[in-house]
């Protein structure tokens, strides 16, 4: 005798949106034969379902153990509903304000994007922003909740036929990825002198390469906000980046293309490399070896070194360019005490007397997320300055707690918000010691 069906209804809160979490659902759905649908909202995500009973404990157990890498659940719940359905359909975002809709972190470029990033054959072949719904911006290129492409700076980019067709096929790994592009319709690099005058170039990363290798310090907009560049073996050339931005003696981190390149310079522990390694990309401090080629003004009277792998197409592509320097100086493009910089025209009026040229793009920067600093010691990880990768990822708390702002120092600081037992600690602020930083302040905690 059948099963009698039944209609339920399961919320779903955590970090369960730009993350792939509507497509493994539906394939789930079809995997267990069940009707039903599944949309975003700006309280998470709402499944509606029609279905034997037997089979809906197993969904559920799947939902929890079986979802995509970069998906964190921290709640279901569920109530009965009424499901008219003869299929599994993805619908619509639902529009409204929810307390408990979570922001994913930007996260680095996947393996399948990398792969593609470098294969001949692929229309995406060297395309500096390539990405999917596993990997690329999310934090810092989104206004609003839910996570749609209209509520992020993509908004302003409109897909080609076949980034389009990718991003409406639920069994294709680009579904719903709201940044998904191309060279064809999506942003793109430009190359631009000391005073912002753009320069023809067919390629602009070549261009960067070759200016790194002669010395020259480059701006470079990336994920979160600029990078002033430089060769990391060339004294002269860190000297000269360390007088323009008067950070005389503070030291610089690096960016190197891998692990077996990290551990030409430093000392690396299988723990510390998995850290290095992972789809968070920290600045992970490791204990520097002696007689590298290192310029010994990077990081002067420490014994340490400040090191991260690449984490966007553009990295990457940098690195692997015919004349790129072999290990990069990756430090904040800002003025000294100011906020990173984030926008072209912020970049250009405060870098110009820093930076000798600038790789610029067009694909605006909504949040500001500085790289995120840890190390391994004593056993564990430990996150010294939180930003890129992590924020706004939630710290779950042993009790639920009155919705509290804290407000944090004044030096080095950061803030944290607490929702019920959650605790959502803020990006690296910095110092509040001028205006721009307090706006920075601001704005994050809106």
């Amino acid at each position: 005798m059948p099963l009698e069906n039944i209609d339920i209804e399961l919320h779903i809160r955590g970090v369960v949106q730009g993350v792939g979490f509507r497509p493994f659902v539906y394939r789930l759905a079809r995997q267990f034969s069940l009707n039903g649908n599944v949309a975003n909202t700006a309280d998470g995500v709402i499944i509606q379902l029609c279905a034997p009973g037997g089979k809906l404990a197993g969904f559920v157990s799947s939902l929890r153990d079986k979802a995509p890498a970069m998906a964190r659940i921290t709640a279901i719940t569920q109530h009965s509903c009424r499901v008219a359905a003869a299929a599994f359909v993805i619908r619509e975002s639902r529009a409204g304000f929810g307390s408990h809709g979570v922001i994913p972190p930007d996260t680095s470029i996947c393996p399948d994007c990398r792969r593609e990033l470098f294969d001949r054959g692929n229309r995406r072949y060297r395309y500096p922003f390539i990405n999917c719904t596993n990997c690329g911006p999310r934090f810092t290129i989104i206004s609003r909740i839910p996570y749609d492409r209209p509520n992020t700076s993509m908004q302003h980019f409109k897909m080609c036929g076949p980034c389009l067709s990718e991003y409406e096929n639920p069994d294709n790994r680009r579904f719903h990825a709201e940044p998904n592009a191309c060279a064809d319709c999506g942003p793109g690099l430009s190359w631009h002198n000391a005073e912002g005058v753009p320069l023809a170039s067919p390629d602009p990363v070549l261009q960067a390469a070759r200016a790194l290798k002669d010395g020259m310090i480059v701006a470079i907009r990336g994920l979160g906000g600029f990078h002033l560049v430089v060769d990391a073996e060339n004294e002269a050339a860190v000297d000269k980046l360390r007088r323009r931005k008067g950070r005389l003696a503070k030291p610089l981190a690096v960016m190197v293309n891998d692990l077996a390149a990290m551990r030409r310079y430093c000392h690396l522990s299988p723990a510390a490399a998995a850290f290095a390694a992972s789809p968070e990309r920290p600045i992970m401090l490791l204990p520097k070896k002696v007689g590298t080629t290192l310029a010994p003004n990077l990081a002067p009277g420490i014994m340490e070194l400040g090191c991260l792998l690449p984490y966007t197409p553009l990295h990457y592509l940098l690195l692997a360019a015919p004349d790129s320097p072999a290990v990069l100086v990756m430090t904040s493009g800002n003025q000294n005490g100011a906020p990173i910089c984030i926008t072209n025209e912020q970049a250009l009026e405060q870098l110009s007397g820093i930076a000798d040229f600038f790789l610029l793009h067009n694909r605006e920067i909504l949040t500001r997320a500085d790289d995120s600093v840890g190390r391994h010691m004593a056993g564990a990880y430990h996150i010294f300055r939180r930003g890129r990768g992590y924020v706004p990822r939630a710290v779950r708390l042993p009790r639920r707690l009155p919705e509290i702002i804290a407000c944090g120092a004044e030096l080095k600081n950061t803030f944290c918000l607490t929702r019920s037992s959650e605790a959502f600690l803020s990006q690296h602020i910095g110092d509040l010691t001028n205006a721009a930083v307090l706006d920075f302040y601001s704005e994050s905690v809106d």
